[in-house]
């Protein structure tokens, strides 16, 4: 994208597995992100799927920089992230922030509401200490939340509430970009609607550029501008939300969209669903060639020999599959 905000290059991480009590020695490596190159333009939402244990989390974590990049790079606005020191990460992470997945973990227990908001405002000198009051206010409002309760404990509020909360503490320092990982999957189904239109109206409002981590397809779909899927550390396929859900090319997009329930009880019952044989095999010992092999329908002898790369397909698709135009 020619106005991006955020750039990876061939971004890894990977984590030493280490055995022994008294003789401690590395006996294996878990490539929990192995090689993603994708950007993220100004403004735009990119939904970011995939199973349990494919890295949509330590990708997250990796680009801001809470766990350090094993090779390639974190570019935001122009600045390498992976080069930084932590006084530079500091300044840098005013422009990017990030909203967790457990509302009941990601807020200090013993800190008020205003406590929770007023720090990063503080910290960070957003704006004089006469003006912190009027501003933890306006943070509220603007997720949905009264002014008068800001004096009340995290306990105090229910889960879509607490979401709320992390999502205004994330907005405390007018950021660029935000990170949200799974931030839904912890409610109630109405409450995620609540949540997800309230983050796609900050987005259109603020211009917000956001990278929406989740399961459900259905709900990237309803969010997202883009959507990245993700097995074993890797992107195999890329491109708008819609073309991506409603025809996907990748064979493991194929199989994540056939278990996207219907709400026609007769569509559901006499559609067929994709399943996929086997487990996903391990980040410590991937399979040669192209990970997805030995669970693909459509494998054959070269697929085991070759690691596809992300290349063009249909015009603003990138699949990552070397038999894709066979299939």
């Amino acid at each position: 994208m020619t106005d991006s905000i955020l750039e990876l290059t061939d971004v890894k991480t990977h984590f030493p597995v280490v055995s022994g009590f008294v003789r401690r020695r590395q006996t294996g490596t878990v490539k929990a992100v192995d090689g993603v190159t994708l950007s993220v333009g100004r403004g735009e939402v990119l939904g970011l799927v995939g199973e349990s244990g494919c890295g949509k989390s330590t990708l997250a974590r990796t680009i801001m920089q809470l766990v350090p990049t094993t090779a390639g790079t974190v570019v935001l606005n122009g600045k390498n992230l992976s080069d930084c020191s932590a006084k530079e990460l500091l300044v840098a992470r005013r422009d990017l922030q990030m909203v967790f997945q457990d509302p009941y973990a990601s807020l200090n227990p013993r800190l008020t509401v205003y406590s929770t908001l007023a720090e990063p405002l503080i910290a960070h000198r957003v704006c004089p200490p006469a003006e912190v009051n009027a501003r933890v206010a306006e943070l509220m409002r603007l997720v949905g939340l009264a002014p008068r309760f800001m004096q009340k404990y995290p306990h105090e509020f229910s889960g879509g509430q607490r979401q709320r909360i992390a999502i205004a503490r994330a907005l405390a320092l007018q950021p660029k970009m935000i990170i949200a990982d799974e931030p839904v999957s912890a409610l109630d189904v109405s409450i995620q609607a609540q949540i997800l239109n309230l983050l796609s109206q900050l987005c259109r409002e603020m211009n917000l550029s956001l990278i929406f981590i989740a399961h459900d397809l259905s709900v990237v779909k309803h969010i997202s501008d883009r959507v990245a899927v993700m097995y074993l550390g890797k992107i195999v396929e890329l491109g708008p939300a819609a073309d991506v859900i409603e025809r996907p090319r990748h064979p493991y997009t194929r199989a994540l969209v056939s278990a996207i329930p219907t709400p026609d009880p007769d569509l559901e019952r006499n559609r067929q669903r994709i399943v996929l044989p086997g487990d996903p095999p391990s980040p410590i010992n991937p399979p040669v060639g192209c990970a997805f092999h030995p669970r693909c329908p459509y494998a054959q002898e070269k697929c085991k020999a070759v690691v596809p790369p992300l290349i063009p397909d249909t015009p603003g698709r990138e699949v990552a599959c070397i038999r894709i135009k066979e299939i």
